[in-house]
C-alpha cells in the first residue's frame, strides 16, 4: 500500500497525542507503548519507525504537551509582544485560565507541570530535561508579563506565582470537582490577582 508524502508525519502527530493522554491520565512510569499505539490507531510494530525507545516518545511527548499549553497563553503573549495592549487583562485571562475548573478536569489539554510534576523526580535524563525547559518557558513568560507592569524582583515572583498555579491545579484535580476544590481554584486567584494588582 502507497502512503502519501505526510503519512509518517501524521501518524507521529497521532502517537504524541495518543502519548500525551496517557501521560497525563497514568504518568511515565504508567504509559505503556501498546496502550499509545491502540490509541493512536496504530500496530504496536510501528512505533519504532517513529521513536527509538519509551523515553525517548515521553521526552519528545513533552514537547508537544508544552506546546499545546503555550497556545492557551496566545492572549498573553499577543499583549506581550503590544506595547499598547491591556497587559494586566491578559495576565489576569492567563491565570483566569489556568485556574479554572476547565483546566483542573482536564477538558481543554492544559499545562503539564500539574499532571506530571510529582513523577519527574523520578524521570530520566531526557524527560526531566524537557520538563524543566518546560517550565522555565512558562515561568519566562510569566516573568516578562511582571517586569512589563514593574513588579519587583519579577523571575523570583513568576517561580513564586508558577509553583502557587501548579499547587492549586493538582490539589484541586486531588479532591475532584466540588465545593473544596473551586475553593481552591478561587482562592488562588483571587490571591495572585491582588498580588500583581490585577
Amino acid at each position: 500500500m502507497r502512503y502519501g508524502p505526510d503519512h509518517k508525519a501524521q501518524s507521529r502527530e497521532r502517537i504524541l497525542h495518543a502519548a500525551a493522554r496517557e501521560l497525563r491520565a497514568k504518568g511515565p512510569d504508567g504509559l505503556g507503548v501498546a496502550d499509545v499505539m491502540r490509541g493512536a490507531g496504530l500496530t504496536h510494530g510501528g512505533f519504532y519507525a517513529h521513536f527509538a525507545s519509551k523515553e525517548a516518545l515521553v521526552a519528545e511527548t513533552l514537547d508537544s504537551m508544552f506546546a499545546e499549553a503555550a497556545a492557551s497563553s496566545r492572549r498573553l503573549d499577543a499583549a506581550l509582544a503590544d506595547s499598547q495592549a491591556d497587559l494586566r487583562k491578559a495576565l489576569r485571562g492567563f491565570l483566569a485560565g489556568y485556574l479554572s475548573p476547565a483546566h483542573r478536569d482536564g477538558s481543554q489539554p492544559g499545562c503539564p507541570l500539574p499532571a506530571l510534576a510529582g513523577d519527574m523526580a523520578r524521570g530520566d535524563v531526557a524527560a526531566r530535561s524537557k520538563f524543566e525547559r518546560g517550565l522555565a518557558r512558562t515561568a519566562g513568560r510569566i516573568a516578562a508579563a511582571l517586569t512589563r507592569l514593574g513588579i519587583a524582583e519579577p523571575e523570583a515572583a513568576a517561580r513564586a506565582a508558577l509553583a502557587q498555579l501548579v499547587g492549586a491545579v493538582a490539589l484541586a484535580r486531588a479532591l475532584g470537582k466540588g465545593a473544596e476544590s473551586d475553593a481552591i481554584l478561587h482562592d488562588a486567584l483571587q490571591a495572585l490577582q491582588h498580588r500583581f494588582g490585577l
